[in-house]
């Protein structure tokens, strides 16, 4: 299968900017919450975004399956036993949407061989973009007028270590954490929802983020792309690429961290 990465971005920040429009109707409204069978909250948001992004999928590469976290919860899930697929979570950051913050996120990423490959971010409630391409770059935008507009070139900066910032989760903090944190004291902690903490790596505002508890892949493959086309890793224990369609039945991730500087010496994940 041979893939036009750069012909995709148009109608793929389309497509996100159209399910980020049907999220925030959810977000405007008096919505209800529902839980999973793994006890998880899921909005109406989540599964109208998500049949939004599918239907385009399939219009735009009819050939590549699309594992979708709200599919997969019902338990479907196509055959990517070729090695392509895409990977959707129409709604990142559900807890902090149901709070009615704004740090959540529509994500779509394109996974090719365990690697995700390309990936497009939206942050509908703060009308930010975030997209990249594996070896072509990445870049940054806004919605005008329902269009990508004021885009710029991001990059992930080089770690000064007398001015660490080190990004952690909103809604997950644990005794791991705090413990692997405790290895800067000096760092300034940045709390942030959803994939936008990857995000943050890409854009330059910030050096690193260890995810010291459970993640599915739909979580991070479209911002694991957006930090790898800026110049970032994503590594686990052992200081391996973590890679994808490790497990088939949960796509749980394990422990990660990202790093904006891959050069940077940081003490290594312990699981």
């Amino acid at each position: 299968m041979s893939l036009k990465l750069e012909a995709l971005v148009t109608p793929l920040l389309e497509t996100v900017i159209k399910a980020g429009d049907v999220v925030m109707e959810v977000y405007n409204s008096d919505f209800e919450v529902f839980s999973k069978a793994d006890q998880s909250p899921v909005t109406e948001a989540d599964r109208r975004g998500e049949a939004v992004i599918e239907k385009a999928l399939e219009l735009i590469t009819p050939d590549i399956p699309i594992v979708g976290e709200e599919a997969k919860s019902e338990g479907k899930c196509p055959d990517i036993s070729g090695g392509t697929f895409w990977l959707v979570d129409p709604l990142d950051g559900t807890k902090e949407f149901i709070k009615k913050g704004t740090d959540f996120t529509v994500n779509i990423g394109l996974i090719k061989d365990g690697v995700p490959i390309m990936g497009v971010v939206y942050a509908p409630a703060m009308n930010k973009l975030y997209w990249g391409i594996k070896d072509d770059g990445a870049w940054t935008g806004e919605v005008v007028d329902g269009k990508a507009d004021n885009i710029t070139p991001i990059k992930a900066r080089k770690a000064d270590p007398d001015k660490l910032v080190i990004v952690a989760s909103k809604s997950h903090r644990s005794a791991e954490l705090e413990d692997y944190l405790a290895h800067f004291p000096g760092a300034e902690n940045v709390s942030i929802g959803s994939s936008l903490k990857l995000c943050l790596l890409a854009t330059g505002e910030a050096d690193l983020y260890p995810r010291l508890g459970p993640t599915c892949e739909w979580d991070t493959a479209a911002a694991h792309a957006v930090l790898l086309a800026a110049g970032g890793s994503v590594e686990v224990a052992g200081g391996k690429p973590l890679a994808y369609a490790k497990d088939l039945k949960t796509f749980l991730n394990p422990w990660f961290l990202c790093r904006a500087d891959t050069k940077f010496d940081v003490p290594a994940l312990e699981k």
